[in-house]
């Protein structure tokens, strides 16, 4: 029985130092990489650019003297962020690309205003949360969310990976994914299922492209405090996450930092805390747990009254 009990504590000592390691020496002995010298590259395109993670990552490229193409939904705040940026970077060049990545006819747009540079260092950043009961909300929102959360980054990806490639250029292909893809998340079913796509889908291009000299990163952020919760519905979950939020300033160097020298990256401690748990407990016993405690959940017993009175 001693040995038993302890070859369980060795391999839960391999377990979670397999985990922390790697984090902790990217974060604490790292220093965030320059990508125009790392890909000599001079061009970079950031979807969700607008505000929030996005706008900080194109901040932080045009720091580093890159290009950025500008890509999110037309309105006025694609636009003023697209004049700060220029007035802020005088020296780097911008384009914004206006378009709605829920809804198909985003490519041919992405790729008329991209034809005539390199696209190096891409962002797959846009993303947004739809909150409820999964039958409840209409399936046209339902698959615009799937179309912007998940199927733009893969189509996206195909459209520059293929140029990369054909002209053997190096670069990075970077996803922003959510701590939510480890765990069940009801009321934002189909945001957990996309970002979990998402860093399925990375993970397994890293393997393939690697050798081409372009590297993926998925990371995965704890709560940040951006325009992203605008659409949500006022869950209490949501809430307390929302209390714990840091500023989107606060991800690019943790961004910069684990390009090319990881895959998957976790940021901040939300982030760290649910991949932990998944460790502790089985992704089915979890999931099962959660299913049937739902019912004694207050958004639970708030949405279900909601339907009543619809």
């Amino acid at each position: 029985m001693a040995f038993l009990g302890a070859l369980a504590g060795y391999i839960l000592s391999f377990i979670f130092l397999s985990y922390l390691i790697p984090h902790f020496i990217v974060a604490l002995l790292l220093k965030p990489r320059d990508l125009k010298k790392a890909y000599n590259a001079r061009w970079a395109l950031v979807t969700g650019a607008s505000s929030g993670i996005g706008k900080s990552l194109a901040v932080k490229l045009a720091s580093q003297g890159v290009n950025v193409v500008l890509v999110a939904l037309q309105d006025g705040l694609l636009d003023a962020t697209f004049s700060e940026l220029k007035a802020q970077f005088p020296q780097q060049s911008f384009r914004k690309v206006g378009v709605n990545l829920g809804k198909p006819g985003y490519l041919e747009q992405i790729d008329k205003e991209t034809a005539d540079i390199d696209v190096q260092l891409l962002f797959n950043n846009a993303g947004y949360m739809l909150t409820g009961f999964f039958e409840s909300t209409p399936l046209e929102q339902q698959m615009a969310n799937l179309e912007c959360n998940a199927v733009c980054g893969v189509a996206i990806t195909h459209h520059f990976l293929a140029k990369m490639v054909q002209k053997k250029q190096r670069g990075c292909i970077v996803f922003t994914s959510s701590a939510a893809a480890a765990i069940a998340s009801p009321f934002t079913a189909l945001y957990a299922a996309t970002k979990s796509f998402i860093s399925s889908f990375g993970a397994s291009l890293a393997v393939e492209v690697r050798h081409h000299g372009i590297d993926v990163l998925v990371f995965h952020p704890s709560p940040v405090n951006t325009r992203f919760y605008d659409k949500a519905h006022k869950l209490d979950v949501l809430d307390f996450f929302k209390a714990q939020a840091v500023h989107p300033d606060a991800v690019p160097d943790a961004v910069f930092r684990c390009i090319g020298r990881t895959v998957w990256a976790d940021i901040g401690t939300t982030a760290l805390c649910f991949r932990l748990a998944m460790k502790l407990m089985d992704y089915n016993l979890m999931a099962t747990i959660t299913a049937l405690m739902a019912p004694l959940l207050p958004d639970f017993k708030k949405a279900m009254q909601s339907k009543k009175l619809s």
